[in-house]
């Protein structure tokens, strides 16, 4: 039997496959049971309410999707008084999105959400925009990167936190190391690849906020190369999200070093994708003899072509 235990820092997981923020929800328990996946990931909670973007949100492309979704939410008061109860309906560890307009918010949020019965891990979601760099982005620049980890690993010393990374950045592998230096307990590579979509009919952006989020089985190359780079430049966990559909795109990930994986718009298409995922991880590994699953992470990295040539 395959062992698919995963361990992220402290935190250990029946395997290695959950889904992305913002793409799954507590009613997907109506199809199937989610205990069978390695955790439960919230959409991004935020401190205040939030009305989200402009209407229409949403967009198929040829190979994926665009969204400008905006983060809507009732805030972070609603969500422990009211959907907590809920989640703590399932085994699965709960990891919490949170994103936040500063440094101070992030932190007091990460305190109270380290102080919630329940929470398992933190996911700072530092791809939203910071209010305090002019509306850039956390994530864009090592510096702001760091500074929102640092604040939230003081504020919440005991609570797992795994940092969110854009790859609307020059450089993602020097954004990772900043945050690993900072306190983080993991990195997840990465959120969505900002694109446009346009209505030849209309002249105007599909999207009504104009730019969006790309994601979909076109993304996957882009976040593989993302995952390979941030792999080789830390020494803490590599969470890779970003077109993964089936369990050979899982495997790819793993081996170019993600520890585990989230999958997003895959469960648009099919609701129990994940457990897909799960099943053919399973049977790749008891095809190739690999007892346990976490044998796979690196697999592709350059180090480990020089150790198999040694």
């Amino acid at each position: 039997m395959v062992d698919l235990a995963t361990r992220i820092g402290t935190l250990t997981l029946a395997n290695p496959v959950m889904p992305a923020s913002g793409t799954f929800g507590p009613e997907l328990a109506q199809v199937f049971d989610l205990d069978r996946l390695g955790a439960l990931v919230t959409k991004s909670v935020t401190p205040e309410f939030r009305a989200g973007n402009p209407l229409p949100r949403l967009c198929e492309t040829e190979a994926g999707v665009l969204n400008s979704i905006g983060i809507p939410g009732k805030g972070l008061d609603h969500f422990i008084a009211q959907a907590m109860p809920e989640w703590r309906r399932f085994r699965a560890p709960l990891v919490v999105s949170l994103s936040a307009p500063t440094v101070a918010s992030f932190a007091d949020c990460a305190a109270r959400l380290a102080a919630t019965p329940g929470v398992a891990a933190i996911e700072a979601n530092i791809s939203c925009p910071n209010l305090e760099e002019d509306g850039r982005a956390f994530a864009m620049h090592p510096e702001p990167a760091a500074a929102a980890t640092a604040a939230m690993r003081r504020a919440a010393p005991g609570m797992p936190l795994w940092v969110k990374l854009s790859p609307n950045t020059g450089d993602i592998a020097a954004v990772a190391r900043a945050v690993e230096e900072a306190g983080a307990d993991a990195v997840v590579v990465a959120n969505t690849i900002l694109g446009l979509a346009i209505d030849v009919e209309t002249a105007r952006p599909k999207l009504g906020s104009g730019m969006g989020g790309f994601s979909g089985p076109a993304f996957k190359p882009v976040a593989l190369r993302l995952v390979w780079q941030c792999a080789q430049a830390v020494r803490i966990p590599v969470i890779g999200v970003g077109g993964i559909a089936t369990g050979e795109d899982a495997v790819e990930f793993l081996m170019a070093g993600a520890s585990a994986v989230q999958v997003g718009t895959a469960s648009f298409v099919s609701p129990t994708a994940m457990l897909s995922v799960i099943e053919a991880l399973e049977k790749f590994c008891a095809r190739k003899g690999i007892a346990r699953v976490a044998e796979l992470t690196g697999a592709a990295l350059p180090r480990a072509w020089r150790e198999a040539a040694e």
